[in-house]
C-alpha cells in the first residue's frame, strides 16, 4: 500500500462543494443520492457549516439564530459524495489536506441531565455557552470570557452509511461505516480509512472543530463552519479492513461501543493486527511491545457509543517496518 505520508498522491481533477438544502443531509443513508461524482485520486473543497448548521453566529450565548435545516435532526453535513468504482471491500481513503475554520464558533455543556452529568455535579440540562473569535492566521480562538486557546481543527464526522435500510443517525460512530469519530488526531497531513459500504462509499462530511480535547467531555468541541480540502482514494490493499487512519506522527486504530471495555479491546485487536503486519512477530509478542509504545486515548464520551483509539508514534519503534 502506498503511504499517503511519504508518497502523496497527485489530485487528478478539483471540485468545488457548498452546503445547500440540496448538498446537504442530517442522516447516513445508502437511498440518498450523491450530490457530487468523482474519481478516485480527486482533490475535492468541501465547505460545510456547524454541526446545527447555523447561518449566522450567535452575538450573545444561547441566541437563537436561523439554521440551514427548519428541523434539526442530526449533525448538519455536506454530501454524500460518490467516489466512481468504490465497492464493498475496498477502502475509501479520506485525506485531509487543509482544514481551515470559520472566523467563529460555540461551545455549550450541560444540556443533558443524565447520570453521568450528575457523577460531574454538573446542573445538568442548564446549559452554559462559550461564544469563540476564531482567528486563523493567529492559529488561536478567543471566548467572551477573555480566555484564549489554540487551534487544532479537524472535522467531527467523516462517514458513510451502513448497508441496512432505512435512515441512521448521525449521533454515534459505527464501526463499519465511521461517522462521529470526533478524533482531534485527524488534522491536516492525516488520511482516514473507512470500508466502503456500499457502491460508491457515499462519503458526508462536516462537524467543524476548531478546538477539542480528548473525550469531547462537555459534549460539544469548538463547534464551527470549516472549509476542507480533501484527496479522496480507493485502497484495495489497506493493511486493516477496520477503521484506521495515517496522521504525519502516528498510525491510529479505533474502537467503538457504549462498553468504554469492548470499545478500548476493539481498537487494540486492530492495532495489533497492523503491528504484527508492520514487524512480522508473532501476536503475544507484539502485545509486549505494544504495552511499550502504543497510547490508548479516550476519543469521545459524547455520543451514546464510545470511542477509544490507539495511538502508535511513527517513530515509537526504530526499525524498518515491512511496509
Amino acid at each position: 500500500m502506498t503511504d499517503p505520508m511519504t508518497d502523496p498522491r497527485t489530485a487528478t481533477e478539483t471540485h468545488l462543494l457548498e452546503p445547500t438544502l440540496t448538498t446537504a443531509t442530517q442522516i447516513f443513508s445508502r437511498d440518498t443520492p450523491p450530490v457530487l461524482t468523482v474519481h478516485p485520486g480527486d482533490s475535492v473543497r468541501v465547505r460545510s457549516l456547524d454541526a446545527w448548521g447555523h447561518l449566522e453566529r450567535q452575538t450573545v450565548p444561547g441566541e437563537d439564530k436561523p439554521q440551514l435545516f427548519a428541523e434539526r435532526k442530526g449533525h448538519c453535513l455536506t454530501g454524500p459524495i460518490a467516489v466512481a468504482g468504490a465497492k464493498p471491500g475496498d477502502m475509501l481513503a479520506v485525506t485531509f489536506v487543509s482544514l481551515t475554520p470559520d472566523p467563529w464558533g460555540f461551545t455549550n455543556a450541560g444540556r443533558k441531565d443524565d447520570s453521568f452529568t450528575r457523577l460531574l455535579d454538573v446542573d445538568g440540562g442548564v446549559p452554559q455557552w462559550l461564544l469563540w473569535d476564531v482567528d486563523v492566521q493567529q492559529g488561536t480562538a478567543s471566548n467572551q470570557l477573555g480566555q484564549t486557546v489554540t487551534l487544532n481543527p479537524f472535522l467531527g464526522v467523516v462517514g458513510v452509511p451502513p448497508n441496512s435500510p432505512g435512515d441512521f443517525t448521525t449521533t454515534p460512530p459505527r464501526a463499519d461505516s465511521g461517522g462521529n469519530i470526533d478524533c482531534k488526531e485527524l488534522t491536516a497531513g492525516s488520511t482516514l480509512f473507512l470500508p466502503v459500504t456500499v457502491p460508491g462509499a457515499l462519503l458526508s462530511v462536516g462537524d467543524g472543530h476548531a478546538a477539542q480535547g480528548d473525550g469531547e467531555v462537555g459534549g460539544t468541541a469548538i463547534e464551527c463552519g470549516m472549509t476542507t480540502d480533501l484527496v479522496l482514494d480507493v485502497v484495495v490493499d489497506a493493511p486493516l479492513q477496520t477503521i484506521h487512519a495515517i496522521t504525519p506522527t502516528a498510525r491510529i486504530t479505533f474502537g467503538f461501543n457504549a462498553d468504554l471495555n469492548l470499545a478500548t479491546a476493539e481498537a487494540l485487536k486492530a492495532m495489533l493486527t497492523w503491528m504484527q503486519d508492520l514487524y512480522s512477530m508473532e501476536r503475544t509478542h507484539v502485545l509486549a511491545l505494544a504495552s511499550t509504545v502504543v497510547d490508548l486515548r479516550i476519543t469521545q464520551i459524547a455520543n451514546e457509543t464510545w470511542g477509544v483509539h490507539a495511538v502508535l508514534g511513527r517513530d515509537a519503534v526504530r526499525e524498518s517496518p515491512a511496509v
